[in-house]
């Protein structure tokens, strides 16, 4: 194995203070590499030189900054089959759906490139107050400086990829902390990004541990944190930032409620892919699966068996629908959530089983809500079946979830369709698609303990942003 991976700090290559990770292959067990850790001086040295960058970055014309963000969007295109190879081998994400990330990336930064040209005001008629006749007034948006994000294993190269290219397209720097689990994909990112002509010192990358990772979200000198992962964590940032923008995209148990209006084939098939993807590790992955009862059995006919025909392996293996859970100890706790549930009556329709770090796909009926399998989130190839008879009740149900990310219906009946829009205690409603669909343009965030703030290119843009006001007294 090649020595320690070097830091990218302010655009340049320099050895880690702080120690050094091996990152390993979560199917295999081999080394994929090491790298190097970032100390607490390290990461005060990037927000000082992410600050300096900032004073010159934030003043570079808009048609650049699309012009370079539209290349990084081609390089990740040009190099999908390496991004999904080391995407594969850093957290056994299969190959086909990686490939499916890095295209998704692409896009990305294709339409921050876009986006950078709409991030504009309004006029605002002053006289609309008495007094103020004879004003004139406007207002802009301008970069607020250096972004923190701090991003998960799942998706190792889109979620970076929905922090950093908005962030780079509003004007701000950024110091990425990317995890532990996926460095190297970030790495991949960052030379592109290089390549893609950005200057140099607006780009950091710092794997560290949890400690210098604090220090910079409490650093006085960044003004925005971004972050995806675990709700306990997302807590611990609210609570140790003050005064700053934060954006916490967290957990979930996502309901997808199945209609008798619903086309069951296309539902069965979508919720087959939502559930799965991945091995179920996704915040929108589908995981209460709640079924009106006259269309229970004919659900069951069609996803069962397509659920049982999904190819359990290795990554690399192109057919491969399903690799493994990030490690060990994640598979363990799922089955102990599983057994837990079983010994309360809950009932495996198929799977249930568990080989290391894998979990064959599972399906559950006869749960209950207080199961953890239902009100935690899973993040496993695990779902569970809950028959409905009155869909008013079944949202009162839904609702008491302390998560409120997405949430997915399956029907016909556009009136039902729209209360469940109108009533669902969630940030987004899909229909007619499982809750795992997301369009990388779509605002995206939840509510309640799924989270603050909204990403999606533009949204997050905002976010990262602030409103400056100028007013004219043309009278004076």
């Amino acid at each position: 194995m090649v020595g320690p991976h070097p830091l990218l700090l302010n655009g340049a290559s320099v050895p880690g203070e702080a120690g050094e990770i091996a990152v390993i292959n979560p199917y295999s067990g081999a080394p994929v590499g090491v790298v190097s850790l970032a100390s607490v001086e390290q990461a005060g040295q990037a927000v000082r030189g992410a600050l300096a960058a900032f004073r010159r970055y934030k003043s570079v014309p808009v048609w650049q900054r699309s012009l370079w963000l539209a290349k990084a969007s081609e390089l990740i295109a040009e190099r999908s089959e390496a991004f999904a190879s080391i995407i594969a081998q850093e957290v056994a994400k299969p190959l086909k759906t990686a490939r499916g990330e890095v295209s998704r990336a692409a896009t990305t930064f294709r339409i921050a490139a876009e986006e950078v040209y709409h991030l504009d005001g309004e006029v605002i008629p002053m006289d609309a107050a008495p007094g103020s006749e004879g004003r004139v007034g406007y207002y802009f948006r301008q970069p607020v400086g250096p972004v923190l994000a701090i991003t998960p294993f799942n998706f190792p190269l889109n979620l970076v990829a929905h922090k950093v290219a908005p962030a780079l397209a509003a004007g701000n720097p950024f110091i990425l902390r990317p995890t532990s689990a996926a460095p190297f994909t970030a790495y991949l990112l960052g030379e592109v990004l290089m390549e893609a002509g950005f200057p140099p010192e607006v780009v950091s990358i710092l794997p560290s541990s949890t400690s210098v990772a604090e220090h910079l979200v409490t650093h006085e000198d960044i003004p925005v944190v971004s972050f995806t992962g675990s709700v306990g964590v997302g807590k611990r940032i609210r609570a140790i930032a003050g005064l700053k923008r934060v954006t916490l995209e967290l957990g979930s148990n996502s309901p997808n409620i199945v209609a008798p209006s619903a086309d069951l084939d296309a539902a069965a098939a979508a919720i087959v892919r939502g559930g799965f993807s991945h091995a179920g590790q996704s915040c929108v992955s589908a995981q209460r699966v709640y079924l009106h009862r006259r269309i229970e059995s004919s659900f069951l006919e069609r996803f069962l068996p397509a659920v049982k025909a999904l190819k359990v392996g290795d990554p690399l293996d192109e057919e491969t629908d399903v690799g493994p859970l990030i490690d060990v100890k994640a598979a363990q706790r799922i089955e102990d959530w599983l057994n837990e549930a079983r010994q309360h009556g809950a009932k495996v329709l198929t799977g249930g089983s568990r080989e290391g770090a894998f979990l064959w796909p599972t399906v559950l009926s006869d749960v209950r809500p207080e199961m953890k399998v239902v009100c935690e989130e899973v993040f496993a190839p695990l779902l569970s079946l809950i028959p409905y008879d009155d869909f008013d009740a079944l949202i009162a149900e839904v609702n008491e979830s302390k998560y409120g990310l997405n949430a997915a219906i399956f029907t016909n009946d556009i009136g039902e369709a729209f209360k469940a829009i109108r009533e669902l205690q969630v940030g987004a409603v899909i229909v007619n698609d499982s809750s795992a669909y997301r369009a990388d343009h779509m605002p995206y965030g939840g509510v309640k303990e799924s989270g603050l703030g909204r990403e999606g290119v533009r949204y997050a843009m905002e976010e990262m942003t602030e409103i400056k006001f100028a007013a004219f007294n043309l009278r004076g």
